[in-house]
């Protein structure tokens, strides 16, 4: 499967979420929903595990993806990730990146190759 970088910088298509969507696979979302229960400590449910991922117009969405600042401020801008954002490293997307440094990588990356 294709990338499709998130507005943070996450790959979307390597979310389990998504894969449980895509296979429609019911034991899958309730793998997920397990695991990120232990994980995060919250209270997932089987049926929480849909998302076509977070760039979608009009798609399903991970309840987290629904809140997330980070998602709406891009799309509040118009932008098609926190890589081309004027205000790039702004304190939401740092908090984020020290927990998830590889979508910072993925972010640095993209930055880079628009400058080159």
């Amino acid at each position: 499967m294709d990338q499709m970088i998130a507005y943070c910088g996450l790959d979307c298509a390597q979310c389990p979420a998504l894969e449980a969507t895509r296979m429609d696979d019911d034991a899958e979302r309730a793998r997920v929903a397990e695991m990120w229960s232990q994980e995060f400590g919250a209270d997932i449910k089987p049926e929480d595990i849909n998302c076509d991922g977070c760039l979608v117009e009009n798609g399903r969405l991970f309840n987290y993806c629904r809140v997330c600042e980070i998602r709406a401020c891009s799309r509040d801008r118009g932008l098609s990730s926190c890589a081309v954002c004027d205000d790039y490293g702004c304190e939401k997307l740092t908090k984020f990146h020290d927990m998830a440094p590889e979508a910072k990588k993925t972010l640095e990356r993209i930055r880079a190759d628009r400058a080159s």
